[in-house]
């Protein structure tokens, strides 16, 4: 394959033989220069993919680090010792009665935009500043969010924080890391001052599985920011995907960490009898004793005791349900030992715990009015800031069988600032509402009804229970006994009790570990340890790269038709690297050569496509988009500084893709030299 700079396809040459023909541009075609800098040197059918084992780096500490919508922690574990975890429980501040081994994610900064306080500190720091001085501050939460959501993510990107100024977000996201990379490194000195300073930690982060690529990249990039790893290390650096991470770490656990929500008692308490799961894991481990090759499967995966229950090739489903998003995956387990393999592309939405947030927000619209709401957002933010603490407080004790109000504390600045507003108070503003569920107590609180409460949460919850069971009626996952119920809003009753009653009826078993808040965090850490444990995924897109092919009447469409020099080649053609749902083995690679199309080029960059569909024939088909760039930096070849009068087609530089790996990954070689070109797949350039 050869590639052609950006001024356009001048000096490109085509074909399978050594023996090449030119194929200059046509003038005044910007199209053509746009889309087609590459054409095939072999043949167009590719080259079956490649596996090699992945490198691994030295590390003498694994340090993950959950970046959740809601909360967020750090846990670490040492090389020596991977599976014993060590969490950060010394958070400062938080609510009573809630566990501390998370903080939330909030961020502040200095009206000059420096760095303050994250997490709880955060919070409390924001609700102390007078309501005057904190508008001037810069206080932000809930923030993963807006990474998801954007459609034209670029390093640009920017944030409002709640008191509407705006802040580049990659910066955002670099103050949050870097805060949890000084915190870990001090717990680090802290527990083992022997560790040497440089280059001993991998740092994983997690990311929610149905991020697209631009994404990814730029938590990686805001890592580099942060200071986490350098861009020469970055192979210190993982990207964990959420609820692989949750699988990871399920599967090491054992039947007492478990609750079978199958096997509870209506409207009892955090765990009913769990007699179904231990009767049954009785049965297939004297069923396992029998098999001395599922005895040896046990011992070298050393997988938990509800995993010693599966056999080889047995399926489940993990649904992590967070803050912000929910993300479904479905593995099948492998011997012998005990990798994963993925049996559908990562597949959810944005159905996570903020969904509730918004409906009680909504809520108050329909009471107080939405232009009061927003004026109260802008005018208090540090009010408002309280008054979904406790929302949330009162969230976390909803449940389908609880019988008493809810009473949830309105700030006394959001009560006078109404009375101020409206002239009258918010009392009045209840019994003129078409709002009846929701009463003004004489303690001067909100009182909810649990029913109303729980009709907060059914859109979210609704969507949830739709996204699974649309993945279960796919053919691909067909046979799934289990699902892992993960993530901090997979804490909810509410959310517990309407995933068993939907999907407990056909025969699946829900399973919640008891520390649900933290299986993403625990798996992250033991995945950073293990990478390779993933060992198949599915590619979420097809990917490609647009090339000149040879025009065949009746195959191609005449105004694809370009001839030049008495060639006739056709355009835009999509050339696929992996297709959608296409299975790709973590350290597969495929392999592309390109050649410079001028003497002394010294970069070859060539666009990437992406679509849905596996299909794709053209570039400019509909649902086909620019998604990244792959750069190849050369350097001069031996036989002179820019090897000045050489063919272009006698350098080739060999590049290979991994897809198989929870990031798009390119390595390159220059066949000549032997000598490694530097090569990187840009998705934030558009």
């Amino acid at each position: 394959m050869l590639a052609v700079p950006e001024m356009g396809l001048q000096g490109l040459y085509i074909g399978s033989s050594p023996e090449r023909s030119p194929v200059p541009s046509p003038p005044g075609s910007p199209r053509t220069q746009e889309s087609c800098g590459i054409a095939p040197l072999t043949p167009s059918q590719s080259p079956k993919p490649e596996a090699r084992a992945p490198q691994q780096a030295s590390f003498s500490v694994v340090v993950a680090i959950d970046f959740g919508t809601t909360s967020s922690g750090y846990a670490f574990s040492f090389a020596n010792d991977p599976e014993t975890i060590h969490m950060m429980r010394k958070w400062e501040g938080g609510d009573p009665g809630v566990a501390h081994q998370k903080t939330p994610t909030c961020l502040l900064l200095t009206p000059e935009g420096a760095f303050h306080s994250f997490g709880y500190t955060a919070r409390d720091s924001y609700h102390d500043l007078d309501p005057e001085e904190a508008r001037d501050w810069l206080y932000f939460e809930k923030f993963k969010m807006k990474i998801h959501s954007a459609t034209d993510l670029t390093l640009k990107t920017q944030l409002e924080a709640v008191n509407g100024k705006k802040m580049p977000a990659l910066e955002v996201f670099a103050h949050a890391l870097r805060f949890f990379k000084e915190h870990a490194l001090q717990e680090l000195r802290e527990q083992c001052p022997s560790l040497p300073e440089k280059d001993i930690v991998r740092w994983v982060l997690t990311v929610p599985a149905i991020w697209k690529q631009p994404a990814k990249q730029f938590m990686r990039e805001a890592a580099y920011l942060a200071g986490l790893v350098s861009r020469e290390n970055a192979e210190q650096l993982l990207i964990a995907l959420e609820p692989e991470a949750a699988s990871v770490y399920c599967r090491k656990l054992r039947l007492h960490q478990l609750m079978d929500l199958s096997s509870r008692a209506p409207g009892g308490g955090r765990l009913g009898e769990r007699r179904s799961i231990d009767s049954s894991f009785r049965q297939a481990r004297e069923q396992l004793r029998r098999s001395r090759h599922s005895r040896t499967f046990l011992v070298e995966s050393g997988v938990g005791e509800l995993w010693a229950e599966m056999q080889a090739g047995d399926r489940y489903m993990v649904a992590d349900c967070g803050g912000g998003t929910v993300d479904l995956t479905v593995h099948q387990l492998e011997q012998p030992h005990g990798t994963l393999k993925e049996l559908y592309k990562a597949s959810g939405g944005p159905y996570g715990a903020v969904g509730v947030d918004l409906a009680f927000e909504q809520l108050l619209c329909r009471i107080f009015g939405e232009e009061f709401i927003t004026t109260f957002k802008r005018q208090r933010p540090a009010a408002w800031v309280d008054l979904t603490i406790a929302f949330e407080a009162r969230k976390r004790t909803a449940g389908p069988h609880r019988a008493g109000a809810l009473n949830i504390s309105l700030p006394f600045s959001f009560i006078e600032f109404y009375r101020k507003q409206r002239g009258h108070n918010v009392e009045t503003a209840l019994r003129r509402s078409s709002v009846n569920f929701v009463k003004w107590s004489s303690q001067g609180m909100l009182r909810m009804s649990c029913e109303a409460m729980n009709e907060l949460f059914q859109p979210t919850v609704s969507g949830i229970i739709q996204h699974i069971e649309a993945l279960l009626a796919r053919p691909e996952v067909q046979g799934v006994k289990l699902l892992f119920l993960v993530g901090g809003f997979a804490e909810s009753a509410v959310l517990q009790h309407a995933v068993q009653t939907a999907l407990g009826a056909r025969g699946l078993r829900v399973v919640v570990p008891h520390d649900v808040g933290l299986t993403i965090l625990k798996g992250a850490v033991l995945f950073g340890q293990a990478p390779g444990v993933v060992r198949v995924r599915r590619s979420p897109l097809t990917y490609g790269v647009g090339v000149l092919n040879r025009f065949v009447a009746g195959r191609h469409p005449p105004e694809k038709l370009l001839v030049r020099d008495g060639r006739r080649w056709c355009t835009d053609v999509f050339e696929r690297f992996v297709a959608a749902e296409q299975s790709v083995a973590l350290g597969e690679e495929v392999r592309r050569s390109y050649c410079p199309a001028r003497p002394g080029q010294r970069r070859v960059l060539i666009n990437l496509y992406c679509c849905a569909a596996e299909d794709a024939r053209f570039i400019t088909d509909p649902g086909v988009r620019k998604c990244g760039a792959l750069s190849l930096e050369l350097e001069p070849a031996d036989g002179g500084p820019d090897t000045a009068g050489a063919p272009p087609g006698r350098r080739e530089i060999r590049a290979a893709m991994q897809f198989g790996d929870t990031e798009i990954k390119v390595t390159a070689v220059d066949v000549s030299t032997n000598r490694s070109v530097r090569a990187a797949i840009d998705f934030l350039s558009n």
